[in-house]
């Protein structure tokens, strides 16, 4: 498969560019070799620089549940493009956008927009904090909420243990008031509320992890953190930036019956554009500026353009869209474990919904730990095997692999029967 023109591109970029990318993962450090460079997608397929076409399951790492270059999206934004792409005021796309949003969700009563998971996640600890005038924060190994500072923390041993700083640049002051605990486990939750309940302001945890793999809740964890800031004051944050209209319409909290007081959305509600949101109870939401005194701003806020591309997303899918992508998850899943059992290889798939994770482990995986037991070289050369094949995975055994509603069952079949040839190679290696 040829990659000059990748090669070429990657050879400039690292002169002017840091790393030669924008976000780290792409720079293909976890698998090693050259990134591909993209110039085009339709449906469920991606084109590199070099002409080599892949199926496509990173879909911008979830956000794309439609698939690349939608028509009826692309129609929508090209008619709101004409009329401009950024007023720095209101506009009718983001009250509907909100509209859907608080539809769908029912423990949201208000919403505010803002350009990334990142902003939105920060921006909902920060009016957490505001509201319970309380300064710790509560978070889990492997769940990953952006690179705000207060997220950038490497948990000590123990059940629960004040942070240091996991980046350069990041001060200890920073993370001071930042407690990480081992997700899904209920003992150390339990007994981190037990000593400082009355400290905590907010505990935020992805429902379903997306950033460690794929490794869904265990029965009970989110109930108990409900459970546990309601008797303590603290405000429970879902960060559904990955799940949200992802593993169904009304997210994770749906899914499970647990209702958080925040939620902090992302990817889908901008069908491939930039955008984040972050929305919740009323008493909680005016705490924010200009209803109350917790600032939060942003130029591009509302962008027109991303509001138009999630509506148009959002309107096209429907329960229906959600049984197909269950029906496409499902055959990938167990296609994936038969190739694997007759090549001898030993994985453990989590799947939850059009989400998976796929580890080269013995034993389950139920959290950060165990996760990184995983053999990460076999994920690596199972990559590359796979995209040799014209399958476009992540570029890590960390990352999550997603399905969208272009994936048909042709691609669905050529992508198990791939990676049946790569288990096999896996195994003779």
């Amino acid at each position: 498969m040829k990659s000059a023109k990748s090669a070429e591109l990657y050879d400039r970029a690292s002169k002017v560019m840091v790393g030669g990318v924008s976000s780290p993962v792409r720079a293909f450090k976890a698998v090693g070799g050259t990134p591909r460079f993209i110039s085009r997608g339709k449906k469920a397929h991606i084109w590199d620089e070099d002409g080599n076409r892949y199926i496509d399951y990173v879909c911008s790492w979830g956000a794309l549940i439609l698939g690349h270059a939608d028509r009826r999206v692309l129609a929508y934004v090209s008619e709101k493009m004409r009329n401009g792409t950024s007023f720095g005021a209101p506009t009718r796309e983001e009250v509907l956008l909100a509209e859907k949003i608080r539809g769908a969700f029912p423990s949201v009563d208000k919403v505010r927009f803002v350009n990334s998971g990142t902003e939105a996640t920060m921006s909902a600890v920060r009016a957490a904090r505001g509201y319970a005038r309380r300064a710790k924060v509560v978070k889990f190994e492997g769940c990953y909420h952006g690179h705000a500072d207060q997220f950038l923390t490497k948990a000590g041993s123990g059940m629960a243990t004040f942070d240091l700083p996991a980046s350069a640049g990041v001060t200890e002051g920073s993370v001071a008031d930042t407690v990480t605990l081992p997700f899904n486990d209920l003992g150390a939750a339990e007994a981190e509320f037990r000593k400082e309940g009355d400290k905590i302001a907010a505990v935020i945890v992805e429902p379903v992890a997306g950033n460690m793999g794929v490794v869904p809740p265990a029965k009970g964890f989110l109930s108990l953190l409900r459970r546990e800031c309601t008797k303590s004051g603290a405000v429970l944050i879902f960060d559904e930036v990955i799940t949200g209209f992802r593993v169904g319409p009304g997210g994770a909290q749906k899914l499970y019956g647990v209702e958080p007081d925040l939620t902090t959305l992302g990817k889908i509600i901008g069908g491939g554009f930039p955008v984040g949101a972050y929305g919740g109870k009323r008493e909680i939401m005016e705490m924010v500026s200009p209803e109350g005194p917790v600032y939060q701003a942003g130029t591009l806020s509302g962008n027109p353009v991303a509001m138009a591309a999630g509506l148009k997303t959002l309107e096209l899918l429907t329960g229906g869209s959600y049984d197909r992508l269950e029906r496409s998850s499902k055959t990938l899943e167990e296609g994936l474990e038969s190739g694997a059992s007759r090549a001898g290889t030993d994985i453990h798939l989590n799947r939850v919904g059009s989400m998976i994770g796929l580890f080269f482990a013995t034993e389950p995986v139920r959290n950060y730990a165990e996760a990184k037991k995983a053999d990460a070289g076999a994920y690596r050369r199972f990559f590359w095997s796979m995209l040799g094949s014209g399958v476009y995975l992540a570029p890590s055994a960390f990352e999550a692999t997603f399905v969208s509603l272009a994936h048909d069952t042709g691609d669905i079949e050529a992508t198990v029967e791939s990676a049946a040839r790569s288990f096999k190679e896996l195994d003779r290696s």
